[in-house]
């Protein structure tokens, strides 16, 4: 097999294995949300069990690594066969989605868990 096919090949595997990780991380976030929600905890009260516990910190932080995998995944796929992109630039573009939406998304977790992004 070439080298392309077998490159392909893996992102084909890492955003399989992603997206159905992801889809258990979404059913405990939903479930969660639930449960919160239907036990009357408000924004300011779900925040305020969230701040410091290293827990849900490890969990979102491990979710928003999935999202980023699967999106740079998808934003290289989608440039090449809905934006025509060479190899090279549908790369690039998806590694610089998948990038920001790891820096963005842990900023996020670190600021829900810790309370600043100082």
């Amino acid at each position: 097999m070439s080298g392309q096919v077998v490159k392909a090949a893996r992102r084909w595997y890492w955003q399989r294995m992603t997206a159905m990780a992801m889809a258990l991380f979404v059913v405990i976030h939903i479930a969660v949300m639930v449960y919160a929600m239907n036990g009357g905890l408000s924004a300011a009260e779900v925040l305020g069990r969230t701040q410091g516990s290293v827990i849900w910190a490890l969990f979102y932080g491990a979710f928003v690594v999935l999202v980023s995998v699967l999106a740079s995944s998808g934003g290289r796929d989608t440039s090449v066969e809905w934006l025509r992109f060479s190899s090279g630039a549908a790369a690039l573009t998806g590694n610089a989605i998948g990038l920001l939406l790891l820096v963005l998304g842990l900023r996020a977790v670190w600021a829900v868990t810790f309370g600043s992004l100082a």
